[in-house]
């Protein structure tokens, strides 16, 4: 009586291939990816004549009036912060979890209450569950937790009305550290409502207006903040306090931006001061002060600068000691 192989086909059937069998893993994964993109993209549901789809929604809402010019700068960063972590999640990967079908249903129950309720926001905010919750399921939790941040970073990229509703409160915190600020200056200067006037000069009142409140570089920043947090190696609680930073750093930082208007304009070209130092006083000082300042909040957190702890770090792996007897240890 002869056995039969082990690897011999049964009667009746074949012996799948590995390359059958991949391709029958990735036929649902292809089929689920596209009906998310059929109802992001071509599902015309939201807006304001009900006509777009949720990411036509979300492009249109990335406009000055919304204060998230910054929007598209998300999906670069996104995918950068991925590839920063490349050979991690290759490393990473591994047997998938049914746990991740926990995540897919959040994002599909959410999705179907947006589409019940015609919130947009709501729709943009599921897509992080469906796609973390596709990476859990498919490649385990090693993975998932490597590109847990990635891809929730991407809720910082949703326009919220609450914080557009914040602009009121900072005009008024910039209209009073300018007026102070100026006067350290010698810039003497009266205020009202958010109207600064000088008491010496020729140059006209000046409005803090919703654009120089400080709101969208508020949220430039945070942006910025969070992604320098998540590659920043260090404890969670110092990544929480250098991502928080970003708060006051945003608000000092656009006032010495207004208060340099002032100085210009008191000492020297006030045509030029409101017309072309405004326009690029965000690029040209902002970003600079405020970046600057993160790093030295990151350096005091890390006890010194990044690189060169980093450098500490290395040499300190592959430091050997010597026993009394002259082996190392």
């Amino acid at each position: 009586m002869s056995a039969t192989p082990p690897d011999a086909p049964h009667a009746g059937g074949q012996t799948a291939t590995p390359e059958s069998s991949s391709l029958i893993k990735w036929i649902p994964i292809a089929l689920s990816a596209l009906i998310v993109i059929w109802f992001y993209q071509f599902e015309n549901k939201y807006g304001a004549n009900r006509g777009m789809s949720a990411f036509e929604w979300l492009l249109s809402a990335w406009n000055p009036e919304t204060d998230y010019e910054h929007g598209l700068l998300f999906v670069p960063l996104i995918v950068g912060l991925l590839f920063y972590r490349a050979k991690d999640l290759k490393s990473a990967a591994g047997p998938g979890s049914n746990w991740g079908l926990v995540s897919i249903f959040i994002g599909a129950v959410l999705y179907a209450a947006a589409y019940r309720t015609l919130q947009p926001r709501i729709a943009m905010a599921a897509l992080p569950f469906i796609l973390w919750g596709s990476a859990y399921y498919l490649w385990g939790w090693k993975l998932a937790k490597i590109v847990m941040f990635p891809l929730f970073f991407f809720w910082l990229a949703i326009p919220l009305p609450s914080f557009q509703q914040a602009t009121t409160h900072l005009q008024l915190v910039a209209t009073s550290m300018a007026h102070h600020g100026a006067a350290l200056c010698g810039v003497e200067t009266t205020v009202q409502g958010n109207m600064i006037a000088p008491v010496k000069g020729d140059w006209a009142p000046l409005e803090i207006a919703a654009g120089c409140s400080g709101i969208r570089s508020l949220m430039a920043l945070l942006m910025i903040s969070a992604a320098w947090a998540y590659i920043a190696k260090m404890a969670l609680w110092k990544k929480v306090l250098l991502f928080l930073s970003a708060f006051p750093l945003a608000i000092l930082g656009n006032s010495l931006r207004v208060i340099s208007i002032f100085v210009i304009a008191q000492y020297g070209n006030a045509h030029w001061a409101r017309t072309t130092w405004h326009d690029w006083s965000g690029l040209l000082m902002f970003y600079p002060i405020s970046l600057a300042l993160l790093l030295v909040i990151h350096s005091a957190l890390e006890g010194g600068l990044p690189w060169k702890k980093s450098n500490r770090r290395t040499l300190s792996r592959v430091t050997v000691t010597q026993t009394r007897g002259g082996q190392p240890s």
